[in-house]
């Protein structure tokens, strides 16, 4: 969450008001990690889409995949809660490491990301 409020801080995003804003801060902040994962924005589930999904690149299948789903003005409880209730792991059935769900949230009042990361499977 404090990479994520440092990249927003270095970033110049006119309208920070949407998850689509914090999408684009999140893909900043995991830039470098694309020598590692394959990433995917609204990835499809099956139950809806996932809104950025890290698949490990064949050669770094020692790292786990992330699910992430980010919420604006929620919780990242909400935001894991939702991963889980629609099951977007299950899109992921081929892959056999180990999954993270990632719950990212901004609140617009305070001005503070939250992070949740939680092993799933």
């Amino acid at each position: 969450a404090k990479e994520i409020e440092r990249i927003h801080m270095e970033t110049s995003i006119l309208t920070y008001n949407d998850e689509n804003a914090l999408a684009c801060i999140v893909s900043l902040a995991y830039y470098s990690a694309r020598v590692y994962y394959t990433i995917i924005r609204e990835f499809p589930t099956g139950k809806g889409f996932a809104d950025i999904v890290f698949i490990p690149r064949k050669e770094y299948v020692d790292k786990p995949a992330m699910i992430i789903e980010l919420k604006w003005n929620q919780t990242v409880d909400a935001a894991v809660q939702q991963i889980k209730e629609k099951k977007y792991q299950e899109a992921l059935q081929e892959y056999s490491g180990n999954i993270l769900y990632v719950g990212i949230n901004y609140d617009k009042q305070t001005k503070k990301h939250r992070c949740k990361i939680v092993e799933g499977k």
